[in-house]
């Protein structure tokens, strides 16, 4: 079974960027759309963009739409998260997920 593992999660400023990354183990990762959310305490995980197999589309949710881009590298079975102008209200675990399979996420908090 496919598993993916997410990283680059730290501590940055606001008005920051962070990239975070989520490998994949198996090469069916370039086969499939993928997805990233986040989860901040006390609230319900959060859809925040999903991109197709090749990347040719991606779609994002409003609150982050301008400040994140997700990119994938399918040779490397590995999909990105740019986050720009990170904002407080960004603080969150954030997941990738393709299918029903989850990463165990990573942590982003922002404060100064």
């Amino acid at each position: 079974q496919v598993q993916l593992v997410e990283s680059g999660g730290r501590l940055v400023q606001p008005g920051g960027s962070l990239t975070l990354s989520c490998a994949a183990s198996d090469s069916s990762f370039g086969t499939l759309n993928m997805s990233w959310y986040r989860q901040a305490p006390g609230h319900q995980r959060e859809w925040i963009g999903t991109t197709t197999p090749t990347g040719a589309y991606t779609n994002y949710a409003d609150s982050v739409k301008g400040r994140f881009t997700i990119s994938r590298d399918n040779a490397k079975n590995i999909a990105y998260l740019q986050m720009s102008s990170l904002k407080s209200e960004d603080t969150a675990v954030y997941y990738c997920k393709q299918r029903s399979i989850w990463g165990q996420g990573t942590q982003v908090t922002v404060s100064s």
